[in-house]
């Protein structure tokens, strides 16, 4: 496996393999990699020719300075695993590498980003869509993997393709669970063994609502799973949503055949934890 560090030499990688005709598959991650993002990785070998990931801690999509310092960094272990997987090339830039100077553009998603994350992280997306420009730019793939469980991330990205004209195929991978329900996550790997014991619940919450929506209201549903989360002293609920899946805009009622999604974020201990079940 090629590892790489600097944004002229993935650049100039990826155009020789463009003009020699081979077709790349791109997994943007921010390391600590786990069964979710090896499942990308397979997913992006088995369609393409050329398999590259990034492995990138993104400071300008954090609006949490101590949540970033936290974050894990595993760059050695990432390495070793991507490698047992076949994956070709692995770009691991430092963030001085990536911003040689402070970026001035910003984006704007409309009401895509005034919801859920968007909400309660302002600037995270700004910042989400910054860091994947620069990486669809450098990498040039023809199709880029990313998981369900940043359902929020993958619509802005969306809109990002649509809006900039990226010439590029996106393609969104169903959530890997752990045996007991919990979306495997980076940040699970900061949870106490006494939080993560009580970490599966969350996903309860979501089948729960999924179960109450079938024979209630939306609002009803939601104070049933809210009271169901609230006997946990350990969790402290962000948000749980019933939301459109495409518009991400919340659902007071539930029209005849719209796609729908469940979200939620959780706080466990400093822990913040989100997870997403589509209907």
């Amino acid at each position: 496996m090629l590892q790489l560090t600097s944004l002229s030499d993935i650049r100039q990688h990826t155009e020789l393999l463009r003009q020699q005709g081979q077709r790349i598959g791109f997994v943007p991650t921010m390391g600590a990699l786990h069964e979710g993002h090896l499942s990308l990785i397979r997913a992006a070998k088995s369609q393409n020719d050329i398999t590259v990931c990034s492995v990138f801690v993104n400071p300008v999509q954090f609006n949490n300075a101590e949540d970033y310092r936290l974050y894990p960094r595993l760059l050695e272990a990432d390495a070793q695993m991507l490698a047992q997987e076949g994956c070709d090339v692995l770009f691991a830039p430092s963030a001085e590498e990536m911003y040689r100077q402070k970026a001035r553009l910003s984006f704007d998603f409309g009401e895509l980003e005034q919801v859920m994350e968007g909400a309660h992280r302002p600037g995270h997306f700004n910042g989400v869509a910054t860091v994947v420009s620069k990486l669809f730019h450098l990498v040039k793939p023809h199709q880029a993997f990313f998981g369900q469980k940043d359902l929020q991330q993958f619509a802005i990205i969306q809109q990002l393709v649509l809006d900039l004209s990226f010439d590029l195929e996106l393609v969104c991978f169903p959530i890997i669970r752990e045996e007991d329900g919990l979306a495997m996550s980076s940040r699970n790997r900061r949870l106490t063994a006494e939080q993560r014991e009580v970490a599966p619940h969350l996903y309860e919450a979501l089948q729960l609502l999924h179960a109450k929506l079938q024979a209630g209201s939306v609002a009803e549903a939601k104070k049933e799973a809210e009271t169901f989360l609230g006997s946990f002293p350990e969790i402290r609920l962000e948000y749980l949503e019933v939301v459109h899946a495409q518009t991400l805009q919340p659902l007071e009622e539930i029209p005849a055949g719209a796609p729908v999604a469940l979200c939620l974020a959780a706080f466990l201990g400093e822990v913040r934890l989100i997870d997403n079940m589509l209907l």
